[in-house]
């Protein structure tokens, strides 16, 4: 059957990318999560067949691929975690593509998730000389403000927090849950009195669905949020929604262990990720952030 029109356009891409002739023989529509559509591309170069896993979406949708390359790219520098490589990214005006490597993907278990945990704490170790980064980004749909800051508690504040609870009131979300999270922002200084946090690169959106294992038990994790921050929030995110085997945190913490009031700072930086689903979402989520935010004020107090 003949491959549609777009998967031939991102077939060209690709072979324009790597400089050979790329023939596309199938595209098969796959899981590609809530926002992007994706398909496997399966194709012929000169020397052999190739597959190929491409997200797609509407040309104005770009710049989320350009981000999201950039973030897989950060990543593959450290040596520290296996990520897909960029193959080709494009658009033709209607649709926009990112075609990334083809990883065939097993669930993390105890052995790779204990690899995982090892090689999250070899990437968070890498030194880095501010927090933030050099260019906004997304975090699901949402676009992510960045820059640069040497102030931590500031940047969670002001380019995390702060701007999910704007969009919330933009939304029409309760009232008196977005009155009781500027409070705590006005407080959350409490939970950060005895921490420095180190200058760690983070995914920035690592739950269970971002993380998975080569056949050979390498982890490998993908759609990135990238930023440097405390590590804690990149921890913080893996316990939120569930999807990581016990080893994982495990080796964790005998890599890098956590302090004890972690697990405060925990459910603060995850309250980021609850805000942004129920600007997303709506639903259950908007009551699950609202409990949150009750939590952590009363912590303060």
């Amino acid at each position: 059957m003949k491959p549609d029109p777009l998967a031939e356009a991102i077939g060209q891409s690709i072979g324009r990318a790597l400089g050979v002739r790329f023939h596309v023989e199938e595209a098969t529509p796959v899981g590609g999560g809530s926002i992007h559509a994706a398909m496997r591309i399966e194709g012929t170069f000169p020397d052999g067949a190739r597959i190929c896993f491409a997200k797609t979406h509407e040309a104005g949708k770009a710049a989320m691929f350009a981000a999201e390359a950039a973030g897989l790219a950060a990543l593959r520098a450290t040596g520290a975690v296996r990520v897909p490589d960029e193959i080709a990214r494009g658009d033709d005006g209607e649709h926009a593509w990112l075609a990334l490597e083809w990883l065939d993907l097993v669930p993390l278990d105890a052995a790779s998730g204990e690899r995982f945990g090892k090689a999250l704490a070899a990437l968070h170790r890498q030194p880095r000389e501010r927090f933030g980064w050099e260019s906004d980004n997304f975090i699901g749909a949402t676009p992510q403000a960045n820059g640069y800051c040497d102030d931590w508690l500031e940047f969670f504040r002001a380019r995390r927090l702060q701007p999910q609870l704007r969009l919330a009131a933009k939304n029409r979300l309760p009232s008196r849950m977005i009155d009781r999270g500027e409070r705590l922002l006005a407080d959350c200084g409490a939970f950060f009195r005895h921490h420095v946090p180190p200058k760690s690169l983070l995914h920035g959106d690592l739950w269970g669905g971002n993380a998975a294992a080569l056949a050979d038990g390498t982890p490998a994790c993908f759609d990135p949020a990238v930023y440097v921050g405390d590590r804690e929030a990149d921890v913080a995110m893996t316990e939120l929604f569930g999807g990581f085997p016990a080893d994982f945190l495990s080796a964790y913490r005998e890599a890098w262990p956590l302090p004890d009031e972690y697990r405060t700072r925990r459910d603060f930086y995850n309250l980021y990720h609850e805000l942004n689903h129920a600007n997303l979402f709506f639903g259950d989520y908007v009551a699950q952030a609202a409990r949150s935010i009750e939590r952590l004020v009363a912590e303060i107090r």
